[in-house]
């Protein structure tokens, strides 16, 4: 197999750096793939990056086109919400029933801690659901990005999940393929003792309720939210959302806004996503324990390994891209059906509104197949073990969970994935962690340090699907969702060096080091707010009512280049 150096890290970064200075992601993308395939075929590479984007669609048994056909769906079904009159019915009921910032943004994030099953459903169900209402109270989109992204990846981490089982197997493959299966812990423990060295995703959660709850920004950031403040415009001008739902269907019908048209359909894809993932896992499960031999009643089955076990078992074996097609549909149908029982169009109308959702996706579709195609460019160019190969010999015993983190940190950051460096980095970082180690109490530390990293490196970049969709469903511009939540994910991967430092060398255990970190951030989003704040002429706190119609000195005060730049 060949090897390409220091050159396998050039395509993705290319892509995004081109990405965040160009603000367009689909050329920058392009060009990125289109670079990989010069270096992997040392000739124009036309052919070859056709050949990586077509394969990029159909990988991993069709995972990738279920959520290209989810998100195609759930376009449709938020186009149907639109265009039966939900969006006006939340607003209206907002005006009357919220009232500041704060509660729809600590709601937002309540919602994203609730959906922990899924990332991709947890971006859909959020973004979707709570963009009318922070639209009303003026949030920024960036600001909405932001909070869906940071609770949906970690969240997902931590609970019970499709990322658990799949972080499970890992460490499991780990343990068997070093032969120590026999004395090592069982993954399920090794994975339950990592939970407080993940600590990005632990951190990154709290940071979302810090930075709600006292109203403070930093960064472009802050600049996002003095805009939507004062002038209501929740993008800036000149911003491409990845989903245009007021530019692309037009007028909603205003005849009978119903809050049911909004959150009948949201309720239906929330159900039937669970009960399809529960439904298939248990089919999975069940076959699983038959070819095993082990006991397929659920109560013997809990007998002998636990409650827990079996239930991550079951959720782990779920089909959850299955289960967002059926949930989508569903609320597609339900959608429709309400609208027909209501009298508020026909079934024409209805098939015209499902088309026109399509096409409300189409830019977010692209970007993502784009996207998974420049992390199987990097995968083929061996770009996440060439990082690994030249991290390795500076690792030392009070360094090991950094440059882990660090290492998983920037293969996640230009491979864009979260998942494919969980897959290629924790095998490695369990190996050399028990090699370090007088046996596997290092082990967790390294496995929490990868998943810390792989999910920090998603947040920060650009090419992760994660944070396409999550721009997608929250109706931001992705460039705009990254330059705005990059300052925040640095502030959480900083702590979390110094809180792997302290526990390197002073031998401080989470128990203390993560209420530190708590404070360290509580610390730095107060100061790092006010210190932007003045530079920038601007209050650090949000002192306009978001429901108050801004007068004529705040849209001056809006204008006014001391104020705005």
């Amino acid at each position: 197999m060949a090897t390409y150096g220091a050159l396998s890290v050039l395509p993705p970064l290319l892509a995004i750096v081109l990405a965040i200075v160009t603000r367009r992601p689909m050329l920058a993308l392009f060009l990125g793939i289109w670079s990989g395939a010069v270096v992997y075929t040392e000739s124009l590479g036309i052919a070859q990056t056709f050949d990586w984007i077509v394969s990029a669609i159909i990988v991993d048994e069709g995972f990738h086109v279920q959520i290209l056909v989810f998100t195609l769906l759930l376009g449709s079904g938020v186009a149907l919400i639109w265009r039966l009159g939900g969006a006006i019915a939340v607003r209206r009921w907002a005006t009357d029933h919220l009232e500041s910032q704060r509660t729809v943004g600590l709601t937002t994030w309540g919602l994203g801690l609730v959906m922990f099953f899924d990332d991709y459903a947890n971006t859909a169900i959020v973004g979707s659901t709570m963009r009318e209402l922070s639209d009303e109270l003026r949030i920024s989109r960036e600001k909405l990005a932001y909070i869906v992204d940071s609770t949906a990846a970690p969240v997902a981490t931590l609970g019970i999940s499709s990322w658990v089982a799949f972080q499970l197997s890992l460490i499991s493959t780990a343990y068997d393929d070093m032969g120590v299966a026999g004395e090592a812990p069982t993954a399920f423990a090794t994975f339950v003792r990592s939970i407080p060295y993940n600590t990005y995703a632990l951190l990154a959660i709290v940071m979302v309720g810090i930075v709600v709850y006292t109203g403070r920004d930093y960064g472009e950031m802050l600049d996002a939210e003095h805009r939507a403040r004062t002038t209501g415009a929740v993008n800036r001008e000149g911003a491409q959302p990845l989903q245009k739902v007021e530019e692309d269907l037009g007028e909603p019908i205003d005849k009978r806004p119903m809050l049911r048209t909004f959150f009948a359909p949201v309720v239906v894809l929330i159900g039937v996503t669970l009960a399809g993932a529960f439904w298939t896992g248990y089919q999975s499960w069940l076959s699983s324990q038959a070819e095993s031999g082990a006991p397929t009643a659920f109560g013997a089955a809990v007998d002998e390994v636990g409650f827990t076990q079996v239930l991550i078992d079951i959720v782990g074996a779920g089909d959850f891209a299955t289960a967002l097609i059926w949930g989508s549909f569903a609320m597609v149908a339900t959608a429709i059906a309400i609208g027909l029982a209501y009298g508020l169009f026909d079934i024409g109308d209805g098939v015209d509104t499902v088309i026109d959702g399509f096409g409300i996706m189409l830019t977010a579709v692209t970007i993502l197949v784009l996207a998974w195609t420049i992390s199987s460019v990097a995968e083929t160019l061996g770009t996440g073990q060439y990082v690994a190969n030249v991290a390795e010999p500076y690792l030392t015993t009070e360094l090991l969970p950094v440059l882990i983190l660090f290492v998983a940190a920037f293969v996640a950051f230009t491979m864009g994935s979260s998942w494919a460096t969980m897959g290629l980095v924790t095998p490695i970082a369990i190996q050399v962690a028990y090699e370090f180690g007088t046996g596997f109490e290092l082990v967790p530390v390294a496995v929490g340090a990868v998943f810390s990293g792989a999910i920090f490196g998603d947040h920060a970049s650009p090419i992760s699907d994660t944070t396409v969709l999550s721009a997608t469903f929250s109706g931001a511009d992705l460039i705009d969702h990254v330059r705005t939540q990059l300052p925040y994910a640095l502030t959480v991967f900083l702590v979390v060096v110094g809180c792997y430092l302290l526990n390197g060398y002073l031998g401080i255990p989470p128990i203390v080091f993560l209420p530190l970190g708590v404070l360290a951030l509580v610390g730095l989003v107060v100061g790092l707010s006010k210190l932007d704040a003045d530079r920038k002429g601007l209050e650090p706190v949000a002192t306009t009512p978001a429901t108050e119609t801004p007068g004529p000195e705040a849209e001056l005060d809006a204008d006014s280049p001391d104020r705005s730049e």
